[in-house]
């Protein structure tokens, strides 16, 4: 996460899993940013990042403006340059 914090930028993960599987997850991959619980899936909903399935998260990569406007989107894991570009823009 280093080019991303160097470049101001804070990651959030969120995922539909409990704040509890969270918290173990994050201890065992030492995430040095915080992870949110959507266990309803709407922050899933509301970003277009479910399956096809409507069921699963797709993994999807997004960059939004500190005045709230998403600057980029992408499902996968992009390099952390794309997504910093991507703000400067």
């Amino acid at each position: 996460m280093t080019k991303l914090e160097d470049a101001g930028v804070q990651a959030i993960g969120v995922n539909p899993a409990s704040i509890e599987a969270h918290a173990s997850y994050a201890a065992k991959m030492h995430f040095g940013f915080p992870l949110l619980s959507d266990g309803d899936r709407a922050i899933a909903t509301a970003y277009g990042a479910l399956k096809d399935d409507g069921h699963g998260i797709q993994r999807t990569v997004y960059a939004i403006r500190r005045d709230g406007m998403v600057a980029y989107a992408v499902r996968g894991a992009p390099p952390p340059a794309e997504v910093i570009a991507a703000l400067d823009a």
